[in-house]
């Protein structure tokens, strides 16, 4: 049975998600374009070489005018692929805007087709390895709180304490109307190096 302090962060999920998929088609474009100006200002996105996006869904805001820019700046761009033999752990898949095949996963979500591709190690990068990782979010607040779907998969995958060498820059992306005064963070929570949305960038000063 869930607890209350479960039961509140499920709560707030519904009610964060409602907000961002409110927000209209134009809007929606509008607040990545947004992203993607100021992002590639940043000295982290910059210096990257190689970073992990996502394809939006269920309103999220979306970063791929920003990683269409990182690919034509020649800098490799990677998508999450849900782990076929470890549950809720993800694959991180090289992708080429408009040339790699994509397919919907479990959740309705687009990742990079591996069938044909077998376990081609060329198209993928170790989590530790990438530079960087946008990832979205469901709520965030100030401090560095942040609040997913749920499922705890980028908290499974870049769990360093299960001996792995490192975590990249780990940045949340969100629309303004997703913040929130307060978030109460679990255990198992990974933290945020930053949290961008359409009006700026705020470094958390976490590690």
């Amino acid at each position: 049975m869930p607890t209350p302090a479960q039961q509140e962060r499920q709560q707030l999920r519904q009610i964060l998600r409602a907000r961002r998929r409110s927000l209209s088609k134009a809007q929606q474009q509008q607040a990545a374009w947004q992203l993607a100006q100021q992002l590639r200002q940043q000295t982290w996105f910059i210096q990257a070489k190689s970073l992990v996006v996502y394809l939006a869904n269920d309103g999220e805001l979306s970063p791929e005018p920003l990683a269409r820019m990182a690919a034509a700046l020649h800098k490799k761009v990677y998508l999450p692929v849900l782990h076929p033999f470890q549950p809720r752990l993800l694959w991180f898949v090289r992708w080429i805007p408009g040339q790699t095949p994509l397919v919907k996963n479990r959740f309705g979500i687009l990742e990079p087709r591996l069938k044909g591709y077998g376990l081609d190690r060329s198209r993928q990068i170790q989590p530790w390895a990438v530079d960087r990782v946008l990832l979205p979010l469901v709520g965030f607040d100030r401090q560095g709180g942040r609040l997913g779907m749920g499922g705890g998969f980028y908290d499974r995958t870049f769990d360093v304490s299960k001996s792995r060498p490192r975590r990249p820059l780990l940045i949340g992306l969100a629309h303004n109307c997703q913040e929130v005064a307060d978030l109460p963070q679990a255990a198992w929570d990974v933290p945020l190096n930053g949290i961008a949305t359409p009006k700026g960038f705020l470094a958390t000063g976490r590690n």
